[in-house]
């Protein structure tokens, strides 16, 4: 304890000592309404203009119906609080559990008021033709409601137009203000450095090199902190779409492959591979798992334990290697654990080519819209366009603007301390005195999804974009002891300087969005993507190789017969598609 307060103070001392000699942006962390005033040095009126004849007099509930969620139920905590505030809002988060929520409400010809879809393709375009959304043009709804999307996304709008059948419903997420950089590297492999000091540092020249890695970190760490056995990768089933989510991600990771229907789409290529060709990239990450649960590296309880088990094994530094930059070190790498010289950090292979996205103009796959049996769709559509105000983007991704962040006199975007106790993965409460009540992660955005990318411009800024990792009170800042012995091992500053050593693939910006399917194949796809899962869950668990390939045999088998090469050539016609449209 006496060293995690120890720490926090001597980062406070120095994210805030920038902010603080340029205008005092320390002093709103104590929720003092004048000093955020003082801050504050240039907003757009656009960041803070909500239409007040939105504004309901007595409090109302919307539905968000958002197929990224993982979470059921009211919204809670300081961003509950924000729309209260706001708008007068409370927000019943609705996600598909175990059921198909889809299909049951669709019959009743509602599916809620704002509606997230996790893909532009089947579900959304069956939403449109079911006559379920509402258009966003018509009665001027988008120009009086939602100005600021409609002057600062159009091409994002413009795609969703002219992939809906010439109206706009919505428009996709991850947007960028302009093209021609890249994202963070999402994905790259991040591990328990202070171990694999421990162990040696021995080569890893390629994916299955971890294995043994691991084996020897394991073998020097066989108990968590709370005692728990400790494991390489912990897992989780709750994002499985057509295929193993792990699974796929790994090729992203490693092979320069982004996932496309039941298969690979190597992004420099345009090539499609299928998940179950023998030889390819699916089946090799699918080994690798099974390889680490034969081992005894793979957390036995990842097919049924969800993304909160995960989180938690995380948390609890139960598992030492994860391929998303998002999930195991941001969970492990709190105060506490940085202080005693404990972190997960990027370690690549020597031969893998990870896939990083081209920040797009037009907007991602998973859609942002409102349904048309909305009772208060001039409400719904001002806090969409809130949330892409940079306020409204800062407010999601961070916390409370003058607690979690803030402007410096300069226009600099600058990190608070709650808002990097909430980055650094830490359980903490926002003080009392701010008004917010609830610990900071449950008080996240339960709806899961995003408006402006991360890396993209922030008008509102001095030049920052709205990743706080390159915002100056952060890079100027000292880091902790055991970052530093990573810096000097590897010769880089930060996991995206370090990564683009190494060879890796844009996914380029498009305008593309998949084909309709045929109810013959719709039928077989369902199918077909049910043996994929089940099968590569099943082979993940197989006690020895030969049983390996017994299941894998017997999955493809399944597949055939369902019309996997049905799948397949539907597939390989979206891949030429989409290799069409990144070269309009």
């Amino acid at each position: 304890m006496k060293k995690r307060i120890l720490a926090v103070l001597l980062l406070c001392s120095v994210l805030f000592g920038g902010c603080a000699s340029a205008g005092k942006v320390s002093d709103a962390t104590e929720g003092s309404n004048g000093t955020e005033t003082a801050a504050v040095a240039k907003t757009t009126d656009a960041s803070e203009s909500i239409p007040q004849d939105v504004i309901p007099e007595k409090v109302v509930t919307l539905d968000v119906y958002s197929q990224l969620s993982n979470f059921s139920g009211e919204q809670t905590g300081w961003f509950a609080k924000e729309m209260l505030d706001k708008f007068h809002v409370k927000l019943n988060i609705i996600n598909d559990g175990k059921e198909n929520y889809f299909d049951k409400k669709a019959s009743s010809g509602d599916i809620g008021d704002i509606i997230i879809f996790g893909t532009d393709t089947d579900q959304y375009h069956s939403a449109i033709d079911q006559g379920l959304l509402l258009d966003w043009e018509k009665d001027g709804l988008l120009d009086q409601y939602g100005s600021y999307m409609k002057e600062h996304m159009q091409k994002a709008l413009k795609k969703n137009k002219n992939n809906s059948g010439g109206h706009i419903y919505g428009f996709g997420y991850d947007v960028a203000a302009k093209s021609g950089e890249t994202a963070d590297f999402d994905y790259h492999p991040d591990i328990r450095w202070d171990l694999y000091e421990k162990v040696g540092k021995p080569q890893v020249n390629t994916l299955e090199d971890y294995v043994d890695v691991l084996k020897k970190m394991k073998e020097a760490c066989p108990k968590s902190d709370s005692g728990k056995e400790t494991y390489g990768v912990s897992l989780f089933n709750d994002w499985d779409g057509d295929m193993m989510m792990f699974v796929k991600s790994t090729c992203t990771n490693f092979f320069g492959a982004d996932e496309l229907g039941i298969g690979l789409y190597d992004v420099e290529t345009g090539k499609f591979q299928g998940c179950l060709d023998n030889g390819g990239y699916y089946l090799r990450a699918l080994k690798f798992y099974n390889q680490l649960y034969q081992n005894d590296l793979l957390d036995p309880d990842s097919r049924t334990q969800g993304y909160d088990g995960c989180i938690q094994d995380y948390q609890d530094g139960r598992a030492f290697f994860c391929i998303f930059g998002w999930l195991g070190a941001s969970q492990y790498n709190s105060v506490a654990h940085t202080a005693d010289g404990k972190a997960m950090l990027p370690l690549a292979a020597k031969d893998q080519k990870t896939m990083v996205y081209g920040l797009n103009v037009n907007g991602g796959n998973r859609l942002w819209t409102i349904g048309s049996k909305c009772k208060y769709p001039k409400l719904a559509m001002a806090i969409i366009n809130w949330l892409c105000t940079p306020e409204g983007r800062l407010i999601s991704e961070y916390g409370p603007k003058g607690i979690c962040w803030d402007y410096d006199v300069d226009g600099n975007t600058c990190l608070l301390e709650d808002g990097y106790l909430g980055k650094s993965g830490e359980k903490f409460s926002l003080p009392k005195s701010s008004g917010y009540e609830g610990d900071f992660a449950s008080g996240c955005p339960q709806f899961n999804n995003t408006t402006w990318a991360l890396n993209t411009d922030n008008p509102d800024s001095n030049g920052q974009t709205y990743n706080y990792e390159y915002w100056p009170n952060v890079t100027s800042k000292k880091v902790s002891k055991i970052e530093e012995q990573w810096q000097k091992e590897t010769g880089a500053t930060t996991a995206k300087e370090y990564l683009s050593g190494f060879s890796y693939a844009v996914s380029k910006p498009n305008t593309y969005t998949a084909s309709s399917k045929s109810e013959k194949l719709t039928n077989e796809w369902a199918k077909v993507t049910e043996y994929i899962r089940n099968g590569s869950w099943d082979a993940v668990y197989a006690r020895s190789d030969a049983e390996f390939d017994r299941i894998v045999k017997k999955m493809q088998k399944n597949a055939d017969a369902a019309g996997y090469a049905d799948c397949v050539a539907w597939c390989k016609k979206e891949a030429a598609a989409r290799k069409a449209s990144e070269e309009e």
